[in-house]
């Protein structure tokens, strides 16, 4: 009779999908929350290999094994990283006990894997105009190639390829991510506070994670999306600290990664904080110089 019992203490309620009731059930924070190792080495290791890597990868190899007129390597890279990066995206999720309607997370991947094919199209132009002569620190128009153009309005062309890289892909990219983050991050809480620090492992993985961020946040331009997050983070800290449940090893991991990040780019804007050339590229409030753009000012020169 007790084994009955128990038995129908653990039956779903019906109409009641066994996920959503998973997560009510953990709530309180008791529930697993050792560090997912597997899911963050996979991410930093195909984030600096595929996004961080691929560009690298495009000048270093030889130019006559990758005709302009054909994808390169990095191009490829950023084929694998557009289909492996959903994947891990949806494992986070699913290793999450807070989540949101099914709908919403399948909108969420589909709206990044198309604003990162967007941005595959414009990033792998931009590239190769480099091998003409492009020059990232300034604008399209002020680009000398450009200006001998003909007839002239091929520049109206390329900078409506540069809005979609840009601003459009940018932004279907990075905000379905961090907004798959920020819902991983929710779940990440305990009603132990021993369970609130963070193994070795992830002490060896938050530099190379937090340098990924720093990249991502300054060559996306995407500053004011990383913030909100960072700040809304914070926001969920303080309500669970209320309720007396701390960060886990994997909360831990990705504040104190994405603190270090907002280091690196305040260390980034102090360094370039004089930069005359960088600074009429980027009049904005927001000064944040694209890696990439001092690349091509201070290391690459044209001939």
């Amino acid at each position: 009779m007790q084994s009955s019992a128990r038995r129908r203490q653990h039956v779903p309620t019906p109409g009641l999908p066994a996920s959503r009731l998973g997560s009510t059930q953990q709530e309180d924070g008791t529930r697993n929350s050792r560090f997912h190792l597997d899911l963050w080495f996979y991410f930093t290791l195909q984030n600096w290999l595929l996004d961080f890597g691929r560009p690298i990868v495009m000048l270093l190899l030889p130019l006559d094994w990758f005709p302009l007129n054909k994808p390169s390597a990095g191009d490829y890279f950023h084929m694998a990283y557009n289909i492996i990066t959903p994947l891990l995206l949806l494992k986070l999720i699913d290793r999450s006990p807070k989540t949101l309607p099914n709908s919403v997370i399948y909108v969420s991947i589909i709206t990044f894997v198309m604003g990162a094919s967007i941005h595959l199209v414009g990033d792998s132009v931009n590239h190769r105009l480099i091998f003409s002569g492009y020059q990232l620190h300034l604008s399209v128009r002020d680009n000398p190639i450009m200006q001998n153009l003909q007839p002239s309005s091929l520049v109206d062309s390329f900078e409506l390829l540069y809005y979609y890289d840009e601003y459009v892909g940018h932004s279907m990219w990075y905000i379905p991510f961090f907004l798959i983050l920020f819902i991983y991050f929710t779940g990440c809480f305990t009603n132990s506070r021993k369970e609130s620090s963070m193994p070795l492992s992830a002490w060896t993985l938050l530099l190379p994670s937090s340098l990924y961020y720093w990249y991502l946040v300054t060559e996306g331009q995407i500053f004011i999306i990383f913030i909100f997050t960072f700040f809304a983070m914070l926001a969920i800290i303080l309500n669970k600290k209320r309720k007396g449940l701390y960060l886990d090893s994997n909360g831990l991991f990705l504040l104190f990664s994405f603190s270090t990040t907002l280091l690196l780019i305040a260390a980034w804007i102090i360094w370039l904080w004089n930069d005359k050339v960088l600074r009429k590229k980027y009049p904005g409030v927001i000064y944040i110089p694209e890696p990439w753009a001092y690349y091509t000012l201070h290391i690459n020169s044209f001939h």
